[in-house]
């Protein structure tokens, strides 16, 4: 069974475990040669990370004072900055850029409360990309179904597969469209997408400033809860979960729950039914106005625009060194005009208005967080098909950062079933809320999952 964060911080104060041997055991699943570890990883800090668990035992030994975590591995998604690293976004383009002179802060207060960085993963270059692939650096594959080899998500691609293949307990990734959410998903595992806002963006290479959140992916809501509270400064306390009877959910009658695939509808409804019965009220709502959303980005929408405004010079100079699929995705800004702009930044913050009022009444929407489990890497070999599987990844999840929403996402499929998430979403502001929300529903589905 995967250990949980507040698990090691026990087991670490009794002694019962050391740093150096947490570090030592994340090192072996990173190097096992039937694992995805030299996919998942871009950089590993072997000696550095062996360095500092000493330091760490040495302290606890001679009765010094430890952080917290002090020893707990942790792996970095390579769009975050690390004092003498270089911080490639999964790109080569910037492979000979020079490296950071400090960390990140979300980065610096997880390795202040003692957590270790084992090692940078790899990712969809530049952060644009659903399904993670990544053909400079190669793509990690999901723990389903291995031999067949089904994408990660993206576009936190190593960072979900560091944790599913528990290389790491922990990973920090980005969710700008639903890259923490996605992933996590495909891989059966739970990712958070914070309130913009929260955990400062200070170090972390931009896609989007009005949607670049930075979010964790661990196995379990907890886990997630306390890397989250340190990142946005706070202790790393866990909230208590609420009693089913005080939460309402509402799943929306919108394109959300259509066109499920099969085995995501199967845990979608069983999902719905042990909530329910867990003595949470979930109501069906008319929420039309969802389906607007996909007409108002029909051209890519503010993130293609400010992707392309950050890129612009970089595509002028050296256009052949990106990813073609992730360049001319960013290039499609350029259909974006001032006016439709304004238009979209204006029905956005209608659309936000309209959804906090909705959902005064609720705790959470609830909804499938992808469609679909993940494809074969081989089906998305056409350009075409890339962009489908895309785009059906980040149907669902891609509402949550259009509403400016904190949302989670967390496994619902059975034992042996297909990978399949159960997302929840709520006006911004709503976090630590929603981790108590999430700590009941992730209780009440621990029967259906063998837990």
């Amino acid at each position: 069974m995967p250990q949980s964060l507040a698990g090691l911080e026990v087991r670490l104060a009794q002694g019962t475990v050391t740093a150096r041997a947490l570090v030592e055991e994340s090192l072996a699943r990173i190097d096992d040669p039937d694992g995805e570890g030299k996919l998942a990883f871009l950089k590993v800090h072997r000696d550095r990370a062996r360095h500092l668990a000493d330091y760490y035992d040495s302290a606890r030994k001679a009765g010094y004072p430890v952080p917290r975590y002090g020893g707990v591995p942790f792996s970095v998604k390579d769009l975050f900055d690390e004092a003498g690293e270089v911080t490639r976004a999964g790109s080569r383009l910037l492979a000979g850029a020079a490296p950071a002179a400090s960390d990140a802060p979300a980065i610096a207060r997880l390795k202040h409360a003692g957590f270790i960085a084992i090692g940078r993963t790899n990712m969809t270059e530049f952060a644009y990309s659903g399904v993670g692939l990544n053909p400079h650096y190669g793509t990690p594959r999901s723990p389903w179904d291995r031999k067949t080899g089904r994408i990660p998500g993206g576009s936190s691609s190593g960072a979900a597969v560091s944790v599913a293949d528990g290389m790491v307990p922990l990973a920090i990734g980005s969710d700008t469209g639903g890259s923490c959410r996605i992933p996590a998903a495909y891989n059966g595992i739970v990712g958070y997408k914070p309130s913009t806002g929260r955990v400062p963006l200070t170090g972390a290479y931009p896609l989007s400033a009005s949607f670049d959140s930075i979010g964790p992916i661990a196995n379990s809501v907890a886990c997630c809860a306390i890397a989250d509270a340190i990142m946005a400064g706070a202790d790393g306390d866990v909230p208590r979960a609420l009693p089913a009877d005080r939460i309402r959910f509402a799943v929306p009658r919108s394109h959300l729950i259509e066109n499920l695939e099969p085995e995501v509808e199967t845990s979608f409804a069983r999902a719905i039914a042990v909530l329910r019965s867990a003595g949470m009220r979930v109501d069906e709502i008319d929420y039309g106005d969802l389906r607007d959303i996909p007409a108002i980005n029909s051209k890519g929408g503010i993130v293609v625009a400010e992707a392309l405004a950050h890129h612009r010079r970089q595509l002028d100079e050296a256009e052949a060194s990106y990813d073609p699929r992730v360049s001319r995705r960013i290039l499609a800004g350029s259909q974006i005009s001032g006016a439709d702009l304004i238009e979209i930044i204006a029905a956005r913050r209608k659309l936000i208005r309209d959804n906090a009022r909705l959902m005064a009444s609720f705790d959470a929407l609830v909804v499938p967080t992808t469609p679909n489990v993940p494809p074969p890497i081989s089906a998305l070999e056409r350009d075409e098909d890339y962009l489908r599987f895309n785009a059906m990844s980040l149907r669902n999840t891609s509402i949550g950062n259009f509403l400016d929403q904190c949302s989670i996402s967390l496994p619902m499929h059975a034992p042996g079933e297909p990978p399949a998430g159960l997302m929840l979403m709520a006006p911004h502001g709503r976090d630590r809320h929603m981790f108590a929300l999430a700590l009941a529903v992730e209780g009440a589905l621990a029967g259906t999952r063998g837990g």
